[in-house]
């Protein structure tokens, strides 16, 4: 969780230097040429069954495809503190989608989680001061505002995609090994990545990108399509959803904490409170519960 705070936060000069649909193409494609060999079948694994092959493909539309376009979008028009901010509702959203397709029960306390993280992002959205950061010349102070909260939707939208990823990926892992899952969900994103990112492709000048921007795009692509997911999976193989779900707090905080201390952000008071709010509610949806004698 705290190298995908750090990614989501550096996927901003990125997605400043790279046109977004490209951005993300070259991260998939990136991370294929990384692991081929995690494509093998392992000799123990049963072969797939249809509903684990539509699992899969739904790991990687919402949690690669849909969540790298909303992600990378959103953060382009917003800042990293914003956006850390935002991802601070993950805990709370898988809850909420455990409760939808799951039929998993909500009690008080992840009621008031939810409550915490809706209320956090609101009041951030309160607060424009931050907004001056979003510095574009001609552009009238309207439209940056009108842009970052366009920014801030876009972002919310990955939290969804996020939360749906961990709900579908403990499923997974009952039935495929993790290395398996992120070369495959990963296989899934280049491909349907593919005719936009082509398209892209020939309308862009790659002599113009610096070189320290394709290193950081190759961070960025191993982070994101390799090193994480991995991670996640292996943890979710032996650790309960629920319990996982206290590490996404490293999120939202690696997040700010890049935006703040490498791309020259800051956090006023507001932002500072609404922070507070939405970990309180993190805190509370990840809590263990008490045991009963």
């Amino acid at each position: 969780m705290s190298l995908v705070g750090s990614y989501v936060a550096l996927s901003k000069p990125l997605a400043a230097a790279l046109p977004v649909l490209l951005l993300a193409w070259l991260r998939f494609g990136i991370g294929a040429l990384a692991m081929p060999h995690w494509l093998v079948k392992p000799a123990t694994e049963l072969p797939m069954t249809g509903r684990i092959k539509r699992l899969l493909f739904l790991e990687s539309f919402l949690g690669n495809f849909l969540f790298t376009l909303c992600m990378l979008y959103g953060v382009s028009l917003t800042s990293a503190v914003s956006a850390g901010i935002i991802m601070a509702a993950i805990p709370a959203m898988v809850a909420l989608l455990s409760w939808v397709f799951l039929r998993e029960r909500i009690g008080l306390r992840v009621g008031m989680a939810i409550a915490c993280a809706a209320f956090g992002i609101g009041l951030f959205a309160l607060s424009k001061s931050e907004l001056l950061i979003q510095s574009g010349r001609g552009l009238e102070p309207n439209l940056i505002y009108k842009n970052a909260v366009w920014g801030n939707l876009l972002v919310f939208a990955a939290v969804v995609c996020e939360a749906s990823y961990a709900v579908i990926g403990k499923q997974l892992t009952g039935a495929l090994t993790p290395k398996r899952i992120t070369a495959l969900i990963n296989l899934w994103g280049f491909v349907l990545m593919t005719p936009l990112g082509i398209y892209a492709a020939f309308q862009f000048d790659f002599l113009a990108v610096r070189p320290a921007t394709w290193l950081l795009l190759v961070f960025y692509a191993l982070a994101a399509s390799v090193w994480t997911v991995w991670l996640w999976m292996t943890g979710l193989k032996t650790v309960p959803a629920a319990k996982a779900g206290v590490f996404t707090v490293m999120l939202p905080i690696s997040a700010a904490l890049v935006g703040v201390l490498a791309l020259g952000e800051r956090l006023t008071g507001l932002q500072v409170l609404a922070f507070a709010i939405a970990l309180a509610g993190v805190v509370l949806a990840t809590l263990p519960a008490r045991a009963s004698n």
